[in-house]
């Protein structure tokens, strides 16, 4: 580290599920990590070994946890978990395919797809609520480890409106404009709780040769 009193968060997005490949809802469903999502926790745990991290956090979903572990073993840390980190809550849409959703919620759909910051389905989650719980915990644990290096394993959609949220970027279009692939790293430097570099993104060369491309997933914006 180039500063004693930076502290730089590696923030991780937990390993694929069957959920996610089989592109449903699943914010609040507790699924597992698939044995990809496990290979891919690994592969991140070898590239992480050698840092020097002091305290590993995650939210308190069996997938967010697992991959934690994996990645806090070679440390000798135990996981601390923050309910504050975990995903955004879809609702009545949990559980449910992403086409299914699309074909018998036509009205609710397109108004999430417009504005998913402000705007939540029956009985879920909108961003901004997301947000709300999740940075004061951001802020917890920079205070808590200043000058030190820190894992944080969460979930895709947190992640992207936590990001959007630290670098003052426009959250309204965070599903369209930032993508989180399973068990990615990116890396945040913090000079204080308020100010944030972000020094890597969505990275994951530990396990792919290369990026994804962007299909799928996406508004109608996108196309």
């Amino acid at each position: 580290m180039t500063n004693q009193t930076t502290t730089r968060i590696f923030m991780v997005r937990h390993g694929a599920t069957q959920l996610s490949a089989e592109d449903r809802f699943a914010g609040a469903v507790n699924a597992e990590l698939s044995s990809e999502g496990i290979f891919q926790a690994q592969r991140l745990a070898e590239r992480l070994a050698d840092d020097a991290i002091s305290a590993v956090y995650c939210s308190p979903m069996i997938r967010t946890i697992h991959t934690a572990t994996i990645l806090a073993t070679p440390h000798g840390l135990v996981p601390m978990q923050r309910d504050g980190l975990r995903e955004i809550n879809h609702g009545h849409w949990e559980s449910m395919r992403r086409a299914d959703v699309e074909s018998q919620f036509p009205e609710e759909y397109a108004a999430w797809e417009e504005d998913p910051f402000t705007f939540a389905p029956q009985g879920g989650e909108a961003g901004v609520n997301v947000i709300a719980r999740a940075l004061p915990v951001i802020r917890e644990i920079v205070l808590e480890h200043r000058g030190q290096n820190v894992v944080i394993v969460s979930h895709k959609a947190t992640q992207r409106l936590l990001i959007s949220s630290l670098l003052g970027f426009d959250a309204r279009g965070y599903r369209d404009r930032l993508d989180q692939s399973p068990a990615c790293l990116n890396v945040l430097d913090f000079k204080d709780p308020v100010r944030a570099r972000l020094m890597l993104f969505n990275d994951i060369s530990h396990y792919a040769d290369h990026p994804r491309r962007s299909k799928g997933q996406l508004s109608k914006w996108w196309g």
